[in-house]
């Protein structure tokens, strides 16, 4: 180790590049969450609300479709392509998931963390289409119109990668040296990811990492407990290290993880994590400490587990395009919305903010 080296410590608000103004906002209206009205949840509710128009017309535009998860790509398809009254239902209900999505940015951007925020970059699945961009271009105008100039980008990494490429923004660059790869965690409400981030010492921090290896599993259709959940993501890490091995990629001893909620300085969640399966806020339930007892070494080190907000690691994944930015912020559209702001640390002199 560096001499005098600090080691990074769970849901850290500096961190090497950026100082984490905000995240996990959770902002009450009229008895809800602001941020559920722009959630991945909120379009398929607004999207029901206009089948539901048309069905009362005697039409049904969208055929068969689940209403409860809609297919992203088939709803780009028919606003790209489809007949007029299938491709202005769909418009309607982006139209209108939109202008949701802009009072929720407005709200935010009253806010004293959110001062100043310039650029937002959207992550989430809802990212992973043209629908999806689409509706952060609609709502960029949208703001654009009130007098409000905001940067609404969508994510450049792949909405599966982007929070295990964000992970190695959360170590100083120091702990690259003599490493060819780390392990990444993503864990959301729907599916959790683990993946192998290969570098090449220090380039790491400059935007040159990349996910090898990429094991997905989809919790949300299954009845699972906790720590059903735990065990197998223990599992899905194991196998990667196997395969490190076979392949003599040489792993950091540290797993960086991705989680919902609010993360104390000991790993734990303090609110935030409702939509995980089981209790993962209970005090008696620290997932650092579980994956560090089952997986005590990687290589020949001993591991160190290291655990932020999934939407703040999202937000890390873009430092290389916001580096000239002061203040930025993420949103990442899932079956909830996250949200973190951040200030560049790094920022020289003359750059845009």
């Amino acid at each position: 180790m560096k001499a005098n080296a600090k080691l990074p410590v769970h849901g850290a608000s500096v961190l090497p590049s950026v100082s984490v103004e905000s995240y996990n906002l959770e902002i009450k209206d009229n008895g809800g969450f602001v941020g559920d009205k722009a959630s991945k949840s909120a379009f398929a509710r607004i999207l029901k609300k206009w089948v539901d128009l048309a069905g009362e017309a005697g039409r049904e535009p969208l055929g068969n479709i689940d209403l409860a998860n809609p297919d992203k790509d088939k709803l780009a398809a028919l606003l790209a392509d489809g007949d007029p009254d299938a491709a202005s239902l769909v418009m309607s209900a982006l139209a209108e998931y939109s202008h949701e999505l802009a009072a929720v940015l407005k709200r935010y951007l009253r806010l004293k963390e959110w001062k100043k925020v310039s650029s937002v970059v959207v992550g989430g699945g809802f990212m992973a289409n043209r629908l999806g961009q689409m509706a952060i271009a609609h709502t960029e105008w949208l703001l654009r119109a009130e007098g409000i100039k905001l940067d609404l980008v969508p994510i450049r990494n792949d909405p599966d990668e982007a929070a295990l490429l964000g992970g190695v923004h959360l170590l100083p660059p120091w702990m690259f040296a003599s490493h060819k790869a780390m392990l990444a965690v993503d864990i959301g409400g729907t599916n959790i990811r683990a993946g192998i981030v290969k570098f090449r010492g220090r380039t790491a921090q400059r935007g040159k990492a990349k996910v090898g290896r990429l094991l997905m599993w989809r919790h949300a259709d299954e009845e699972v407990s906790r720590e059903a959940a735990a065990r197998r993501l223990v599992r899905m890490l194991k196998s990667l290290i196997e395969t490190a091995d076979r392949k003599h990629i040489r792993l950091i001893p540290l797993i960086a993880i991705a989680c919902p909620g609010r993360i104390d300085e000991q790993g734990y969640i303090e609110i935030g994590g409702q939509n995980l399966p089981g209790n993962w806020e209970s005090g008696n339930f620290n997932l650092p400490d579980l994956i560090q007892a089952r997986i005590p070494h990687i290589g020949k080190g001993d591991t160190l587990v290291i655990m932020h907000n999934d939407a703040v690691v999202q937000g890390l994944s873009e430092i290389p395009r916001m580096k000239d930015v002061k203040k930025w912020g993420v949103l990442t559209i899932g079956t909830g919305l996250g949200n973190a702001a951040f200030a560049s640390r790094t920022i020289k002199k003359g750059k845009r903010t």
